[in-house]
This record gives C-alpha cells, sequence and structure tokens, in this order.
C-alpha cells in the first residue's frame, strides 16, 4: 500500500516537519510539530486527512514547541520517556532554548527503544538514538526513517548541549549505519538522503566505517 509524504519547514530554524499518511486512508501522522500548529493542520485539511497522532524525534522546542497547540486535547503525543520532562521543564532543555517549555498534551505517550507506534495504517519501530538528547529517538517504518537531529545529509547533530554525549552520539551513529544502505532518511532538519548515500560520503561518518 502506498503512502504519501509531505514537509514544512517554514520556521526560523528551518526544522522539518513532516506529514505521512497512507493513499486513502484520510489519516495522518505528524512528526515534529514544532512550529505553525494551525498552518501544518491546513496542509493536512486541504490533503483531505486529519492527524491521529504526533512523534517527536526528541524535546528540543525547535521539534516539539507546537505541540499543545497542535494536539490539543485529542491528538496523542509520542515522545521517549527520557525526553518527556523537556515538555514541562525547561531546565531539561539544555543551552539555546531559554526558559521555554512547550507544556505536555494531555494524551502524552512515552516510548523506549523497541516499541511500535501503530496508527494511521503505518507501524513505527521506535530506535532510541541518544546523543543530541538523551531522549532522541529515530522512527522506522517501511523501508524509511526520520532520523530527527541524527543524521542529516552530509553532517550529524550537536552533541555539544548541558544535556548531549559525545559516546553516546557515537555509538548511535553506529546503531544508523547498521540499517541497510536503500533506507531513505528523513532527517528533522535539511534534504532527504538514504544511509547508503550518508556511509559512503558523510564525513563524520566515515570515521566509524
Amino acid at each position: 500500500m502506498g503512502f504519501s509524504l509531505d514537509v514544512f519547514a517554514d520556521n526560523p530554524y528551518l526544522t522539518n516537519c513532516w506529514m505521512l499518511a497512507r493513499e486513502g486512508s484520510g489519516e495522518a501522522l505528524v512528526i515534529d510539530p514544532g512550529f505553525e500548529a494551525a498552518r501544518v493542520h491546513g496542509i493536512l485539511a486541504k490533503a483531505g486527512l486529519k492527524a491521529v497522532a504526533a512523534l517527536a524525534t526528541h524535546g528540543h522546542g525547535d521539534h516539539v514547541g507546537a505541540v499543545m497547540a497542535f494536539c490539543g486535547s485529542d491528538v496523542p503525543l509520542y515522545i521517549h520517556e527520557e525526553d518527556e520532562l523537556a515538555l514541562t521543564d525547561a531546565s531539561a532543555w539544555g543551552a539555546g532554548y531559554g526558559t521555554y517549555s512547550p507544556g505536555r498534551p494531555p494524551l502524552t505517550r512515552t516510548v523506549r527503544d523497541g516499541d511500535t507506534v501503530e496508527a494511521a495504517g503505518f507501524a513505527l519501530e521506535v530506535i532510541h538514538t541518544p546523543g543530541h538528547t538523551p531522549g532522541s529517538v529515530c522512527y522506522r517504518f517501511d523501508e524509511s526513517v526520520f532520523s530527527g537531529d541524527l543524521v542529516f545529509a552530509g553532517s550529524i547533530g550537536r552533541y555539544d548541549f548541558p544535556n548531549s554525549s559525545q559516546d553516546a552520539m557515537l555509538a548511535s551513529l553506529r546503531r544508523f549505519l547498521e540499517l541497510p544502505d536503500d533506507v531513505q532518511v528523513l532527517p528533522g532538519h535539511m534534504a532527504t538522503t538514504t544511509v547508503g548515500r550518508e556511509r559512503r560520503s558523510n564525513p563524520y561518518l566515515l570515521q566509524l566505517v
């Protein structure tokens, strides 16, 4: 069964908010609603879609800043248990995000490594990839993976925040390299890529292979 994929990145951080739907289902998953909740809902409505779940790759503000407005009282938010605190405790954000915390939507659900999030006709595997934040995750479905701020086209996420870990980041990057070359990578910033392309050309990953 096919699927449609759209992205919204009109924000100061150029953060990718991904919208994923099975063809003909009328339901969508939204990954990282960091900004402009009404505009994202508008994009979905124009396509005849309704959000049934929101997934956070991690707890930084540019990825979850709009969760309260986006989720309201009826859309569940999935976030790793180690980043859930960032929704309500500004001190958990690390540097660069001031004293801001977005709030915890009523239907917040926590996930762990190996869990499966099932919604809108998809089953997404949760891959815990800490380093950028303690609760950073990737979500794998079909032959694609939402990589959050783990891997970008030609680069990787930062690991110099107070709650980051270089050792954890390196371990997570090695885990990323265990994925097959043809897996499509849908990152938190910048353009799409593939695992194979990054394995062959990403200077940060070349040091690990």
